[in-house]
């Protein structure tokens, strides 16, 4: 098992925004924290990355607790969080760059690293460029690159495609399913889209106000509901009692605008 959680909780005063979460997950598994907005998802994702300390509890990375161990998880992870992640200002290569020196990169092996990452996620000819000339395709993929620049056993992904119409969207799905297959990286995405994780992950993960309610393969879920034709919202609306639209308020309608908007 390469992440494994245990208890893990995350309290604001009085309001527990990830309730007693546990379960692992294995090297080279994609895996998907499933949820409407404000069920806990983002809040794993910035405690497993070292980003939030938990309440209680605890998680390793690679063997790494988050707690006793932060600065070794980060150089194991890669993370792709909502918001921008890119300077608009500079070119797809010097950004790319600029995450290889941060990553500690060896000076020797910099230029190959860059040239290799952007080629493997179909930016060479657009490195050139400002990235505020990029599509949102091309940023979202952009910044992929930077995540996994320094070659990271785990890759975390929170909400990689809102916002991106679905040509985009289906071809960053293809490049996470590369990198999975070429370097058997370990993927842990959070997303409300079913198909999304329907398309990309071995195992998925059903949370609802803070709390693990169900978990297992894509297929799995489906047939629990001895139902013809069963999709998984199916799944996740009889599990966690609640549609993926239940909990949108004012301030996630905002943060996905403001989402779509710097992706085009």
């Amino acid at each position: 098992m390469i992440i494994e959680l245990k208890q893990l909780t995350k309290k604001f005063k009085e309001f527990t925004a990830v309730d007693s979460l546990t379960l692992t997950i294995e090297k080279g598994e994609a895996f998907a924290l499933l949820g409407p907005n404000g069920a806990g998802k983002t809040t794993v994702v910035k405690m497993l990355t070292t980003l939030l300390p938990p309440t209680s509890g605890d998680a390793s990375i690679g063997g790494f607790s988050i707690i006793t161990d932060a600065n070794k998880v980060r150089g194991t992870v890669g993370y792709v969080p909502q918001m921008l992640s890119v300077d608009g200002t500079l070119t797809g290569y010097e950004n790319l760059m600029l995450f290889a020196k941060l990553y500690d990169i060896p000076s020797k092996e910099r230029k190959q690293r860059v040239h290799d990452t952007l080629e493997f996620m179909g930016l060479t000819e657009a490195s050139v460029k400002a990235v505020k000339t990029y599509s949102g395709g091309m940023i979202r993929r952009l910044e992929i690159a930077q995540s996994i620049v320094h070659r990271p056993q785990v890759l975390f992904l929170d909400e990689p495609t809102t916002g991106l119409d679905p040509i985009a969207r289906k071809v960053v799905w293809e490049h996470l399913a590369e990198l999975k297959k070429q370097y058997d990286t370990t993927i842990l995405l959070t997303t409300h889209m079913m198909e999304e994780a329907d398309n990309l992950c071995s195992r998925v993960a059903f949370m609802s106000r803070g709390k693990l309610v169900a978990m297992g393969a894509p297929e799995f879920l489906k047939n629990s509901l001895h139902k013809e034709n069963a999709s998984l919202e199916d799944a996740f609306i009889h599990y966690t009692s609640e549609t993926l639209e239940s909990s949108d308020n004012f301030r996630s309608i905002s943060r996905d605008r403001k989402t779509e908007q710097r992706v085009g």
